[in-house]
């Protein structure tokens, strides 16, 4: 079944807060545009906003020695950039890269340090939504060291489907290579393999998901494990 787009795409974490708690927020953000391949932020630079993707997605890239990556997270409309802010720490230890173009509500991070203060629900709400971040990097570790590179590749083309809101979306190999931590010709021996059982179509970069279930189905656990922390925590 088509994985179809829904008209308006809003952020599921600002929409958890309560009525009065949302507005303020949705007051002290402007709407910006997420650039495909734009850096947001590094390890180790301070934080001077907040993000809350409402259309785009946003990789969590760990960096060895300035040269290798590995993808650890990824944020979309579910979630938030710059949540270390929550646990008032300033920077972050990862670098954000912007992996799906489209739009997103910015907030400063004096503004949003201010309204934690001042507003128990919204300091709840964050702490929720740490544990389900803690639990995607987790998980997504102890994936890396156990799970076949099909599995992975399965449940990350499943986790770029729910943020990219349609079944189209643009995924070079070498792209792909440097999230899932391998080389290039092990990511076209799982794609190829995945696009054989007809569960996705490559091509030219443009990846299209061709049989949702049957991709779960390739997935590890750890898909699941991380979606159902997430709608029991936050719905």
């Amino acid at each position: 079944m088509p994985h179809a787009a829904p008209k308006i795409i809003v952020n599921r974490l600002l929409g958890a807060l309560p009525r009065l708690t949302r507005q303020r927020m949705l007051q002290s953000c402007e709407p910006v545009e997420l650039v495909f391949g734009a850096v947001l932020s590094e390890p180790g630079e301070t934080i001077r906003h907040v993000h809350f993707p409402t259309f785009g997605f946003v990789s969590l890239v760990a960096v060895v020695d300035g040269k290798a990556s590995l993808e650890v997270g990824l944020i979309g409309n579910e979630g938030m950039l710059g949540v270390s802010l929550a646990l008032g720490v300033d920077t972050s230890p990862v670098r954000a890269l912007v992996q799906g173009s489209g739009g997103a509500l910015r907030m400063s991070a004096a503004a949003f340090r201010s309204e934690l203060k001042q507003d128990a629900a919204l300091q709840r709400v964050m702490d929720r939504y740490i544990y389900v971040l803690l639990a995607q990097l987790a998980q997504t570790a102890a994936c890396t060291c156990f799970h076949v590179l099909e599995a992975r590749l399965a449940r990350w083309l499943l986790m770029t489907h729910d943020r990219a809101h349609a079944d189209r979306f643009y995924l070079t190999h070498e792209l792909l290579s440097r999230m899932l931590g391998v080389r290039r010709s092990g990511i076209t021996r799982a794609a190829g393999e995945l696009q054989q059982r007809k569960l996705i179509h490559y091509r030219r970069g443009e990846i299209e998901v061709l049989d949702r279930g049957g991709l779960e189905q390739a997935s590890c656990e750890c898909y699941a494990a991380v979606t159902d922390d997430y709608e029991r925590l936050l719905g």
